[in-house]
């Protein structure tokens, strides 16, 4: 396999922060590799030196003569005036190929990534198109390796399915930071993280996520074994270090010496320990006992001439949480907006019980003051926040952001994407809710943010409306999805998976032999995803059956069995519930046989 860039004690840092030291990696032709880190690891500045943007403090970037690399950043700078066909076009233009040549191509991507139109122009994109866009302008320049910093941000599920194929079977070679636990499972053949826990400053592992969280986990469980035999150690050689001079003296310099590299190893051992701190999030709830939160009635949208949805009903007790997906622009956050009271419905009625509070989170973050310091965007009112009914110093609770002392004046737009979500989350959590609507939450947080989210949001004892790409999210967090296809129907479906086979069949490739891979190796395991979805799935089964019990129970209302319209509704709402418990307990057992034949 041939070596197209070599990475030789590579260190960067800024000003007095050091970001990471003697990386050394190499990258091969075929290359799969999924990067990885918290947030402020340095893994976009990685990616930048590698594309040679950015010059490395210390080491150096080797690349094969004549390689093509091809980066594509976070944030997508076009010309709002160009046409799509413009954009590609002048990617195309320093390559020695005749115009008619450059046209097919264009209209080949354009027709791949599934553009209406090559003469739409840049502006009127969507911030998902415009990252398809960004895709496909790298891809049409056939590169040899392709760098990608996360490239899922903006798409939506059906877009990262999109890119998904693609980088299943690719010609080229490519690396990519991301924080998609399911993206990185499903097109990755290795992960490397930097993070400071790791002696080296990184890890790096052949296989995708699940191998990768394999070897993981019994890495950091040696650090913290290692770490009780290292103090174990030190205290036998503190104890005959302090002991009188006669009787050391009949000791061996050599372990004078030896004691103090003992300390100094478990100095380090503890540092890097340390870091496994993780964010906190905690979610505030006013624990309301009232059954029915918020219901809708015949809730319908349109949105310049288009029809959304219609004749919509939702019920948000406490503990439902309900997952909304569908393509960009079919009505999540309309949706999301109308319950927040933002937008007003073109028919229908919400109606919201008696003090129930509501707290919306914005995929848009227009709300921070880009020449806000940390400090007062945490704490506007002074130097301390009222959580819980306590009173917390700015510091500390920036701390439970994984913010540092230091950064307290730095100004917001200074810090990373992940750092700006993380301060819209703690300005969340300080406000007690019944309902959390949760618009694209996960945008830039760290999988390490995302874990502890996660956790965050099933012990919300309220209700949650979500609105997420990250497949894994919402497979863990929601007991129930609804599928919004925009054009005025909504349905209820059990689960992403459910919602998912629903959905057009993925295009099959053309190529026969493309489909004949190698038999998969027996796992140890379930697979990542697998194991999650067989954890939550008791949970899901009692949410279900719990919808399927109401339903049963409104069925005997005199006033429902006494209208046949009414009657004829709720049979139908029952019929559909039925389904989709028959629906978990189907893959209940599949996955608990496949846990069966694995162990």
């Amino acid at each position: 396999m041939s070596l197209l860039i070599n990475c030789q004690s590579i260190s960067k840092s800024y000003g007095a922060q050091s970001l990471f030291s003697n990386i050394s990696v190499s990258f091969f032709q075929e290359e799969r590799l999924g990067l990885i880190g918290p947030n402020g690891a340095g893994k976009s500045t990685f990616l930048r030196i590698l594309a040679g943007l950015e010059p490395p403090d210390e080491g150096e970037v080797a690349v094969k003569k004549e390689t093509r690399l091809v980066f594509v950043p976070q944030d997508d700078q076009f010309n709002p005036e160009e046409t799509v066909e413009q954009v590609l076009l002048s990617v195309l233009s320093n390559q020695n190929m005749e115009e008619a040549e450059k046209y097919n191509r264009i209209q080949r991507w354009v027709a791949r990534a599934d553009f209406s139109s090559s003469d739409q122009t840049a502006g009127t994109l969507s911030g998902g198109w415009k990252k398809r866009l960004a895709i496909i302008r790298a891809l049409i320049q056939e590169p040899d390796v392709l760098l990608m910093d996360e490239p899922t941000n903006h798409l939506d599920i059906e877009g990262i399915l999109w890119l998904e194929q693609i980088l299943k079977t690719p010609d080229f070679a490519f690396l990519i930071v991301s924080h998609d636990r399911y993206f990185l499972e499903n097109i990755t053949r290795r992960i490397v993280e930097i993070n400071k826990l790791f002696p080296e400053g990184y890890l790096k592992v052949d296989g995708n996520y699940s191998e990768f969280l394999y070897y993981r986990e019994a890495f950091l469980n040696n650090q913290i074994q290692l770490e009780s035999a290292l103090a174990n150690k030190v205290r036998r050689e503190t104890e005959w270090l302090q002991r009188g001079p006669k009787a050391r003296s009949t000791k061996a310099r050599f372990r004078i010496e030896e004691a103090y590299r003992l300390k100094s190893d478990l100095s380090s051992v503890r540092e890097r320990n340390r870091q496994t701190s993780s964010v906190s999030f905690d979610f505030d709830a006013t624990h309301r006992k009232t059954k029915k939160l918020l219901t809708t009635s015949k809730l319908s949208k349109s949105l310049g001439g288009k029809k959304l949805f219609s004749d919509l009903e939702i019920t948000l007790s406490p503990g439902r949480r309900l997952g909304l997906l569908g393509k960009n622009g079919t009505g999540k956050s309309t949706l999301i907006n109308l319950l927040a009271g933002k937008l007003a419905a073109d028919k229908g009625e919400i109606k919201i019980a008696d003090g129930v509070k509501i707290v919306l989170f914005e995929q848009t973050r227009e709300e921070l003051d880009p020449n806000e310091t940390l400090r007062n965007s945490l704490s506007p009112t002074g130097d301390s926040v009222i959580f819980r009914d306590r009173s917390i110093h700015v510091a500390s609770w920036a701390k439970q952001f994984l913010f540092r002392s230091d950064q307290l004046e730095m100004p917001v737009s200074q810090l990373s994407g992940g750092e700006q979500a993380r301060i819209l989350i703690a300005r969340l959590m300080l406000q007690p809710a019944d309902i959390l609507l949760l618009d694209e939450p996960t945008n830039d947080l760290d999988i390490p943010s995302l874990e502890v989210l996660e956790e965050s949001l099933m012990d919300f004892p309220g209700a949650i409306i979500l609105v997420t790409h990250d497949r894994f999210l919402l497979d863990r967090v929601t007991n129930s999805v609804l599928g919004i296809n925009g054009k005025g129907v909504a349905q209820a479906y059990a689960d992403y998976d459910q919602w998912q086979a629903t959905q057009k069949p993925e295009k099959q490739e053309s190529n026969p032999a493309k489909k004949q891979t190698k038999p998969k190796q027996k796992s140890r395991k379930l697979s990542y995803k697998d194991q999650r979805e067989f954890d939550t799935m008791e949970e899901k089964i009692l949410a279900a059956e719990t919808e399927v019990e109401q339903y049963q129970q409104q069925m005997e209302l005199p006033e429902i069995g006494g209208n046949p319209q009414l009657l004829d509704e709720a049979c139908r709402n029952l019929q559909s519930k039925q389904e989709i418990v028959e629906h978990l307990y189907a893959r209940w057992e599949e996955l608990e046989t496949l846990k069966q034949q694995i162990t």
